[in-house]
């Protein structure tokens, strides 16, 4: 799969993911690995530090009962938005595809 189109349904996949409940880094990247394991987890750490830096999540530190804090990541208003937006364009997408008879 091409590397910007992965990397876009990623932001989306961890984006959603999000959207129910915050999350721990290692947690996240579980989920995200189980569906997509070719992907490194250094490229999920980096769409996570860019999201925050596009103020799409926020982080806060929790103390862990197995070890160190935690860095918790959490979907802000402006994620949420964003999110929506990706979604639409996600359906459009894949309703042009299989307009072509891709997929059917």
């Amino acid at each position: 799969m091409d590397t910007q189109f992965k990397k876009g349904v990623l932001e989306m996949c961890i984006l959603y993911q999000l959207s129910d409940a915050e999350m721990y880094g290692y947690e996240l990247m579980k989920i995200i690995k189980e569906v997509f394991p070719d992907v490194y987890d250094a490229s999920i750490y980096a769409i996570l530090r860019r999201l925050k830096a596009d103020d799409y999540t926020e982080t806060s530190m929790k103390d862990s009962a197995s070890g160190p804090p935690r860095k918790y990541y959490r979907i802000t208003q402006q994620g949420t938005e964003y999110l929506n937006k990706m979604i639409l364009e996600w359906e459009v997408m894949v309703s042009a595809v299989k307009g072509l008879g891709i997929g059917k």
